[in-house]
């Protein structure tokens, strides 16, 4: 068998990846050890959160699919932050555990370019550093020109519950178990993470009169800039609000030693997720909190699995049964699958190019939680970008590496590559210093272009794009030169601001800060979609902000724009210190901008890398 590109691991990396590539017309393959857990959620079913919502947009306007995805699948659907500024608003939905993966599957068996082979890889084979395909567990050799390794938590896999380790993956599947060890084996850093699960209870036996109710938005939402909503706002599945009770804090402290983490297993070595913790975590970090709040969220419409989030755990199923019917309304719950974590091996990041490409070995990638982050939709952007840019390497044209001011993506691609990881990568908004520009409303805006230029989108969906721009344009300038006068005090009045003396244009009105742009509808010409609207109020009410924002990226783009050459010779700047040499070395930046962003170069270093540069290499 021969292929263009070979994709390694079917989950929402995988899935991004080998859509990409084959609708950019690759003959592409996509290995997975279970066809039946394509596009799995082995943990909480839901798509999108603070940050990680943008992300999908993100995906969406390059032209990949777990947006689309996310609409088709729905229960519920809410906009977080809606009372706080643009730069925080993202959508949340809670995605059908059914639904997701058998939409998903559907899509990968009918794209054109693409195959799916059930095995397990066990080698990447390469010749003279580049890869020539992969290698099976039953020694099948499958040739290919790149290879995207997507593997999420399955490499070297094992599940923890109490004192017991088993060498399994999610849902007892048998894991990847030679794959990290032949990756070191050719000089890769492993590092060994964890991450964990909670209880899976039956709805029915829930007291939910004890809990408080949380509703779905009564406005239609969706991820995807294409789709109309394909749900039903009244008919959206509830979640529920509990809390975690003094007894249930005594009942882990009480137990503690009987926690995998807390010394039930000795020889634990992966790092959990700082900001998805356990509950003994929860417990032991933050002992002067009375509670902590537990939400209970439906898994599918398909079954009666409720999802008790934040209460993840690898205490033994005993302890867990007094932990769960500690919390109201879970008194009497029958718990259908017990919490586990499991620990796995990923590759250290800074091993890796911008691109996803790796430097040890050439059309080697990687993407999703084998680089160390954690998330459906952090995994899903790393998988399109990567398979974007395996494609454009056999194209012979240069990657698509989208800047920090450009998307989250590149926020999360940067910090993994550059700074590396300590624990499980999850994005936030406080990791994006631009994230004013990196709005949920304005992500086709920032990257639509590229899915067009990249082949991802196409002439109809792009026509619609430039469509939106045009009206929006217009908007703006109708908005600029309409103006309000005197004899509209009565109106002002009444939309509570200030009266004037002199004409004033909406534009400078809308600045305001308690003027909304539905307020000035009856002085506009033309109608407009609410999506219009919303951009062009907050473009013109944050302006200055957004202006702001774009002068500082600017001067850091200016510094991007300073390459530094790949035959550098680092241990040549004496005067560099020894720390920063050791970095520079290990991380390979390539250009002034992303060397200032690693940890432990500071600016004094750069200053001489400056120095060293302009006399060696002629800069400016």
């Amino acid at each position: 068998m021969e292929y263009e590109i070979i994709v390694v691991g079917g989950g929402h990396a995988g899935c991004e990846a080998a859509l990409a590539s084959a609708r950019k017309g690759h003959k592409t393959l996509l290995v997975t050890g279970n066809i039946k857990n394509i596009a799995d959620m082995p943990c909480n079913p839901s798509i999108g959160g603070s940050a990680k919502g943008i992300v999908v947009r993100e995906i969406d306007a390059l032209g990949g699919e777990m947006g689309r995805n996310a609409d088709k699948s729905l229960l519920q659907i809410k906009m977080l932050n809606s009372a706080k500024g643009p730069a925080v608003r993202a959508l949340r939905a809670q995605a059908d555990k059914i639904t997701y993966p058998k939409e998903m599957l559907k899509t990968l068996e009918t794209q054109a370019n693409l195959d799916i082979l059930e095995a397990l890889v066990k080698d990447v084979s390469h010749q003279k550093n580049k890869v020539t395909g992969v290698i099976l567990e039953d020694d099948t050799f499958i040739k290919a020109s790149a290879v995207i390794l997507t593997t999420g938590t399955y490499m070297n896999a094992d599940i923890l519950i109490g004192d017991t380790r088993r060498r399994e993956g999610p849902h007892g599947e048998r894991p990847s178990n030679y794959l990290s060890d032949n990756l070191a084996k050719k000089g890769f850093e492993i590092k060994r993470l964890k991450t964990g699960t909670p209880q899976r209870v039956a709805k029915n036996s829930i007291d939910f009169s004890k809990t408080k109710r949380e509703d779905g938005d009564k406005d239609y939402h969706t991820f995807s800039f294409d789709l109309k909503p394909l749900y039903d706002v009244n008919k959206q599945e509830p979640c529920y609000l509990t809390y975690t009770t003094k007894e249930t804090h005594e009942i882990i402290q009480q137990n503690l030693h009987k926690s995998s983490m807390y010394g039930g297993i000795d020889d634990i070595k992966g790092i959990g997720p700082r900001y998805c913790p356990s509950i003994e975590d929860k417990v032991v970090r933050f002992s002067d909190k009375e509670r902590h709040q537990l939400f209970l969220e439906p898994e599918s419409l398909y079954y009666d699995d409720v999802y008790i989030q934040g209460f993840s755990t690898s205490m033994p199923y005993e302890v867990q049964e007094q932990m769960v019917h500690s919390l109201p309304g879970l008194e009497n719950a029958k718990i259908l699958k017990y919490a586990y974590a499991i620990e796995y091996d990923s590759i250290y990041p800074t091993q890796l190019k911008q691109s996803l490409e790796t430097k040890l070995i050439e059309n080697l990638y990687t993407a999703g939680q084998i680089n160390g982050t954690s998330g459906y939709e952090e995994a899903a952007g790393q998988g399109l970008i990567a398979g974007i840019n395996a494609a454009l390497k056999l194209e012979g044209k240069d990657p698509l590496i989208l800047g920090r001011d450009e998307a989250y993506i590149g926020v999360l691609i940067d910090d993994l590559v550059t700074k590396g990881i300590r624990d499980p990568y999850r994005l936030l908004t406080s990791r994006a210093e631009y994230r004013l520009l990196l709005r949920h409303d304005n992500a086709d805006l920032r990257l639509r272009q590229y899915g067009y230029e990249v082949g991802l989108i196409d002439e109809q969906r792009y026509q619609k794009f430039l469509n939106k721009k045009a009206k929006l344009n217009e908007l703006i300038e109708e908005i600029k030169n309409k103006k309000v006068t005197p004899a509209d005090n009565d109106f002002l009045l009444k939309i509570k601001t200030n009266e004037i003396k002199d004409g004033l244009s909406l534009y400078n009105l809308l600045k305001r800060p308690e003027v909304a742009i539905n307020d000035l509808l009856d002085y506009l010409d033309n109608d407009y979609a609410e999506e219009i609207l919303e951009q062009a109020g907050i473009m013109i009410k944050y302006e200055g902000y957004i202006n702001k924002a774009l002068k500082e990226a600017s001067k850091m783009k200016a510094l991007e724009n300073k390459k530094i050459p790949e035959d550098i010779d680092y241990d040549a700047m004496h005067n560099l210190a020894s720390e920063a040499k050791q970095k520079l070395k290990e991380v390979k930046p390539t250009s002034l901008g992303q060397a200032l962003r690693i940890s432990g170069v500071n600016p004094a270093d750069i200053s001489i890398l400056m120095i060293y540069l302009k006399r060696d290499y002629h800069y400016e």
